[in-house]
């Protein structure tokens, strides 16, 4: 009888310590699959094409220490779809969080991300001029995000506040270090959610640093929501100035519908400008299954005797047609 007490009290005990080492495990897929319809200038682009979109593959292992912290791994993969393609890694991570508010480690989103506003958060894709052909101007007024190798640290909220600050190190003597930095406040006004976000990103040259930045504001009231961004891009023979807006309104049968409009100046290649403006209706076919049409004008205007590269004047219109399954 004794021997049973002692195997089943250590049955138990070794359970309890197999339990609490468990993790809870999630794993999330989307896949997209676009159709689109160009009239370009540029003939490479004029017709129509099928590809696939944004493909990925999610594992998120998360566990709670004893201490309270809890840790969250994310490993996020674009899986190979079509002949010669292979399964790339887009972001592979740790999160740690806790009272003192969240470090993330490994390949993620620059800290900016978190905090970035821009027109083209509404509208949910965007074709047409986001292929333009040997251009150095800007399609949005965000700032730019790699998954590069970097550590990250986020504030815990303070009321409304939020903020958070990265570092990824180029590995290299040559001084092309990154830091992002971002901060959003929101709050409540005449029944509205207003959040006001800012963001930037500076990466180290030997001649001249990178540095992007942008400020957006982002107004909710009931099913209509509103924004207005702004957003700058200084490099090498570039001061780029980028202005965008949007808005969008959620229909009672499931549908939404958003429209935008952005225009991107170059101070230093001068005539150099790109203007863009669409509309967006989105169904909600079934859980998980939405249908998306585009409608996009676009109008690239340069003049190639005072820019570095050799630039493709283009302008035209692009439909797209996207299917976004996600498991």
């Amino acid at each position: 009888m004794r021997k049973l007490l002692l195997g089943t009290t250590a049955l138990a005990a070794a359970t309890a310590m197999s339990a609490s080492a468990l993790a809870d495990v999630s794993i999330a897929g989307s896949y997209e699959f676009k159709y689109k319809s160009e009239s370009s200038q540029v003939a490479s682009k004029d017709g129509t094409t099928m590809a696939h979109g944004d493909t990925d593959m999610v594992l998120t292992f998360t566990n709670k220490t004893d201490s309270g912290l809890t840790l969250s791994y994310r490993y996020d993969l674009s899986p190979a779809i079509g002949d010669g393609e292979v399964t790339t890694l887009d972001e592979n991570s740790l999160a740690i969080s806790g009272g003192f508010g969240k470090i993330v480690l490994g390949q993620d989103d620059d800290a900016g991300d978190a905090y970035n506003i821009d027109e083209m958060d509404l509208p949910t894709e965007e074709p047409g001029a986001g292929t333009l052909a040997s251009s150095s101007i800007g399609t949005s007024s965000s700032i730019a995000s790699t998954d590069a190798m970097k550590v990250a640290y986020h504030l815990p909220a303070m009321g409304g506040l939020t903020a958070g600050v990265s570092f990824a190190d180029s590995g290299t003597n040559t001084g092309t270090d990154t830091t992002s930095m971002g901060a959003r406040y929101s709050m409540d006004a005449a029944g509205a959610s207003i959040t006001l976000g800012y963001a930037t990103k500076t990466t180290e040259a030997t001649t001249k640093d990178t540095d992007q930045t942008n400020m957006g504001l982002k107004v909710v009231s009931g099913d209509i929501s509103l924004i207005v961004s702004q957003g700058t891009y200084e490099a090498v023979d570039e001061d780029r100035d980028n202005q965008g807006a949007s808005i969008s309104y959620k229909m009672p049968n499931g549908m939404t519908v958003a429209a935008y409009t952005f225009k991107s100046e170059d101070a230093l290649d001068v005539g150099e400008e790109l203007s863009r403006s669409g509309m967006e209706v989105s169904y909600s076919i079934a859980s998980g299954l939405t249908a998306v049409v585009n409608v996009e004008d676009y109008d690239y205007k340069v003049d190639a005797s005072t820019h570095e590269g050799t630039p493709v004047v283009d302008n035209g219109t692009a439909t797209q047609l996207t299917l976004k399954a996600s498991f």
